[in-house]
């Protein structure tokens, strides 16, 4: 099973800028999107012809957050949200069940500039991680999606510069940390113990040509299927947004 992750930064211009031809390419298993900023599905003839299934989860706010997932498997069930209005208001949560396991699309808040919404970020993260704990006694999990924190240093490219800024507070590293404790594991770590490589670049500053970015988009699984995980890695040189994808090989 082939999983790709992606922040697409607007679902419209992602498909204008190639979305379409990337899903051929790559034909994913499942295609997670993050801050999809529509409530539309993606009308399209070769992703019919591809035979996905859509489900979206918009925020109440046009034009703004929500997430998207594509699948070939039809699930078991689908869940928007996490039962915390606060929350499923910014469409930021999508859980589809299957056989053997939990599937959790999910756009965490970012504490923007001044750490005006920091607060927000960690009772997001709280109610979060009380989620994923309750499911994952039920079945083993897959967690994707921008997560809006760099955990250690070496997922960041100025740490010290940074260490104050939204998405790499202690605050947020810490509970980073903590909810890796509960029994997840980061899977391009894993496989990467000291690779250095990011998933996001500021628009600012050529930043992406210079490579001055942020890893802030994971896959998470629980301890209990990490052996079936062929391999997690970031599609650095796939172009269309901020972010880049990135993308899990399980065997299920």
């Amino acid at each position: 099973m082939k999983i790709i992750s992606w922040n697409v930064n607007g679902v419209r211009a992602a498909v204008k800028k190639g979305l379409v031809g990337f899903i051929e390419k790559e034909s994913p298993d499942m295609l997670a999107l993050q801050e999809v900023k529509s409530s539309e599905s993606i009308q399209h003839i070769e992703l019919q012809k591809l035979r996905y299934i859509q489900y979206i989860n918009p925020a109440v706010k046009k034009g703004y957050s929500g997430t998207m997932i594509l699948t070939r498997e039809k699930p078991l069930s689908v869940l928007n949200g996490i039962g915390m209005k606060e929350f499923d208001n910014e469409g930021r949560v999508q859980t589809l069940e299957f056989k053997n396991f939990y599937f959790i699309n999910t756009y965490f808040p970012n504490s923007q500039r001044d750490l005006k919404r920091l607060n927000y970020k960690l009772d997001f993260d709280t109610a979060f991680m009380s989620y994923a704990d309750k499911l994952k006694r039920q079945k083993p999990l897959v967690v994707c999606g921008d997560m809006n924190v760099a955990h250690e240093d070496i997922d960041i490219a100025r740490p010290k510069e940074n260490s104050n800024n939204a998405g790499f507070t202690k605050a947020e590293r810490d509970w980073m940390t903590s909810f890796l404790s509960h029994g997840f594991i980061d899977t391009y770590r894993y496989f990467h113990k000291n690779d250095v490589k990011y998933s996001w670049w500021s628009y600012r500053f050529n930043a992406r040509k210079k490579n001055i970015g942020w890893r802030i988009d994971y896959f998470i699984v629980t301890t209990d299927i990490v052996n079936k995980v062929l391999g997690s890695d970031i599609m650095s040189d796939v172009d269309g947004s901020d972010h880049a994808p990135i993308v899990l090989n399980l065997k299920l």
